[in-house]
């Protein structure tokens, strides 16, 4: 299973009048809707899925090695929008390389689309690409990127990149890329079946008017199992929000569908028991899952990397409130990494907007021992698994955001940590630090903490020294030892255990509830 994610458009015409590039664009009147998008994935579902022509390119783009393939840098005086004042602009990816699925770019007004047609003058061309071949008008391109002025007034900043399979990403004021989203999950950790990556063929791209504070995309995804339509409006700020709206139709029968899936890399961070040989305290995109359930308890999940082994982690519930992979960690001096700069990687918290139903959160984490690859997924599964000739529509708002805790939690998990103490190798002591306001009211009425082993081999474990203690920058600390609940027994033969832990004042809950699937 390949889960890395990918890390890494011409002067238009304007209606009516030419532009001074080498090539022009013909304008064709039409009406172009999330409605007229649903229908032509309808039809694609009701015919037999044909692959995506790996072989179109010429030989000399998919040729292209990594560093030949970076020295292709799009020319920004041909964006799309550039010379028209408008709040968005729009540069388009070369194809080749990896990305032999050549993919179809439109701009469309309210009456009016025209397709964008691949063309050397978008581009520049660097010194290790001495001389290239042949341009195929019909060659597509690799993908697309939306420009907007997040930082600076004067400047357009990248603000969403659609590139890879049904991948994007999205930035906020003063972001970093990092984490990942994308269109569907297909059979993502499904037990004897191949994972599928259904595609974007076709993107359109809305004319913005000089007064929009939001972007339209709409898209066409194909694959073997699903097709779909999907709306993006995307709204930049300090966090950015992308308002996301789907319908699928199923062609065939899957193990497992998975709704609003994002990808992460969490390599180590300070609750890690296996170390690398690393300058950085900490190196990850995001360090926990965070979930809002429809009955009002949140969880945190910190991300772990230590079992050399792909795991998972199911949460079951009635009613998602939300979801997602956040980045709560924000200090420099948790990483000390200037340049990967993780401490201003985005997190991505997801709410539905429409009803998801009955299902669970899953939370898939794989093994690493670098920094390169996206190996952690999170998603939401339906109760109920959509069967050949199904529609399924759903909507979600998505926010890219700095903010410690989008989970709106008041009372917050801000650090896991973890060790066996010389003398006592039977016996693992964690830590769990809280922070928030009502932690610190009602001072006279003593915390009350709340630890639990649950699940399968919960008999196994028995909980024992939890203590409470107030800690320096207004945390609260929450320490326990767990041990083996059979006398002479040893850590090593109680395996896997899920354990739980908030704070309590009285009968009020204060923290949401730490989850942990610890090995002992």
């Amino acid at each position: 299973m390949n889960l890395a994610v990918p890390r890494t458009l011409i002067l238009l015409a304007t209606l009516g009048s030419l532009t001074t590039s080498a090539f022009s664009q013909i304008w064709g009147r039409e009406d172009i809707g999330f409605e007229s998008i649903q229908s032509r994935a309808r039809d694609l579902a009701n015919k037999p899925y044909v692959p995506p022509n790996r072989d179109s390119l010429p030989a000399w783009m998919n040729d292209l090695t990594y560093d030949q393939y970076r020295d292709i840098r799009f020319n920004p005086n041909q964006a799309l929008w550039a010379t028209e004042k408008l709040p968005f602009r729009a540069m388009f990816f070369h194809p080749g390389y990896l990305f032999r699925e050549p993919v179809v770019l439109n701009e469309f007004t309210s009456t009016h689309q025209q397709k964008i047609r691949l063309a050397e003058a978008f581009f520049n061309y660097g010194p290790l690409i001495n001389k290239h071949g042949e341009m195929p008008a019909e060659g597509g391109f690799a993908g697309f990127r939306l420009h907007a002025p997040l930082n600076n007034p004067e400047y357009f900043d990248e603000l969403a990149v659609f590139q890879g399979a049904s991948y994007w990403r999205a930035l906020g004021k003063n972001q970093h890329y990092g984490i990942s989203s994308r269109g569907i999950a297909v059979d993502t950790g499904a037990e004897g079946v191949e994972e599928e990556f259904p595609s974007f063929r076709e993107f359109w791209l809305h004319k913005p008017d000089p007064s929009d504070a939001t972007a339209r995309v709409y898209a066409l995804l194909d694959g073997p199992s699903y097709s779909g339509a999907y709306q993006f409006i995307i709204e930049p700020g300090a966090t950015t929000i992308v308002s996301v709206k789907a319908v699928l139709f199923a062609r065939r029968a899957v193990k497992r569908l998975g709704i609003a899936p994002m990808s992460s890399m969490y390599w180590f961070g300070e609750n890690s028991r296996r170390r690398f040989d690393d300058f950085r305290p900490e190196v990850h995109d995001s360090d926990g899952l965070a979930i809002r359930m429809g009955n009002g308890e949140r969880l945190w999940r910190p991300l772990t990397n230590d079992t050399c082994k792909q795991e998972f982690s199911f949460f079951d519930m009635e009613k998602c409130d939300g979801f997602g992979l956040l980045q709560r960690d924000r200090r420099f001096s948790a990483y000390e990494d200037g340049e990967a700069a993780y401490h201003l990687r985005p997190s991505l918290w997801v709410e539905p907007t429409s009803d998801w139903g009955p299902g669970r959160v899953i939370l898939m984490e794989n093994p690493t021992g670098n920094e390169l690859s996206d190996n952690t997924v999170a998603l939401w599964e339906p109760a109920h698994t959509p069967q050949p000739g199904d529609r399924v529509e759903f909507a979600y708002r998505q926010r890219w955001t700095l903010d410690e805790d989008p989970s709106m939690a008041d009372g917050h998990v801000v650090a896991t940590r973890t060790g066996v103490s010389e003398g006592h190798h039977e016996q693992r002591t964690l830590f769990v630090e809280f922070t928030g306001n009502a932690l610190n009211q009602q001072a006279d009425v003593p915390l009350t903490p709340l630890v639990q082993a649950v699940g399968a081999g919960s008999e196994k474990v028995k909980i024992q020294s939890i203590t409470v203690q107030s800690m320096p920058d207004a945390r609260w600390r929450v320490a326990f030892q767990i041990a083996p609940a059979a006398e002479g027994g040893k850590l090593a033969d109680i395996g896997p255990v899920e354990l739980r832990c908030c704070l309590k004042r009285g009968e009020n809950f204060l923290t949401e509830t730490w989850v942990q699937r610890v090995i002992p």
